[in-house]
C-alpha cells in the first residue's frame, strides 16, 4: 500500500494517494466495527466492508456484476440504493458501528451520499 508517491505521473492521482495514506493511517476496522471502503469510477461504485485484524473482506456490494444491485450506476441516487444494502447487510450481521473510509476522495457527491444511505439504515458510520 506504501506506493511511493513520487513515481505518479498524474498530480490529480498524487493528491489522492497522499490523501488516501493519511486516511488510513488513522482508520481500523474489527469484526465489531468494521472498515466500509469505497472505491468509484466514472460509471460504477464499488464498496467493501472489512475486518483490518483478519485481513478477511466481510462483504462486497457494487453496481455491476454478480453482488450487483441492478438498475444502478454511478451516481448520488444508486449511491443511497448502495449504501441501504450495505446496511442491511450491516443489520444482518447484526454490526452496530463502522467506520467510514472514504480512500482519498472527497466526502461530497456520491461518496456523501453512500454514507448517508448507510446512516438511514440505522448504522453509525
Amino acid at each position: 500500500m506504501r506506493k511511493n508517491i513520487g513515481k505518479i505521473k498524474s498530480e490529480r492521482l498524487r493528491t489522492r494517494a497522499r490523501r488516501k495514506l493519511s486516511i488510513r493511517a488513522t482508520l481500523f476496522g474489527n469484526a465489531d466495527k468494521p472498515r466500509v471502503s469505497v472505491t468509484k469510477t466514472n460509471k460504477n461504485l464499488f464498496v467493501q466492508v472489512i475486518d483490518d485484524i483478519s485481513s478477511q473482506t466481510l462483504f462486497s456490494v457494487q453496481t455491476f456484476g454478480k453482488n450487483g444491485i441492478p438498475g444502478t450506476c454511478g451516481n448520488r441516487e444508486s449511491a443511497k440504493k448502495v449504501g441501504a444494502e450495505v446496511g442491511a447487510l450491516l443489520k444482518a450481521r447484526k454490526i452496530q458501528q463502522a467506520v467510514f473510509d472514504r480512500s482519498g476522495y472527497k466526502f461530497t457527491g456520491v461518496v456523501a451520499a453512500l454514507a448517508e444511505g448507510i446512516r438511514e439504515s440505522g448504522i453509525k458510520v
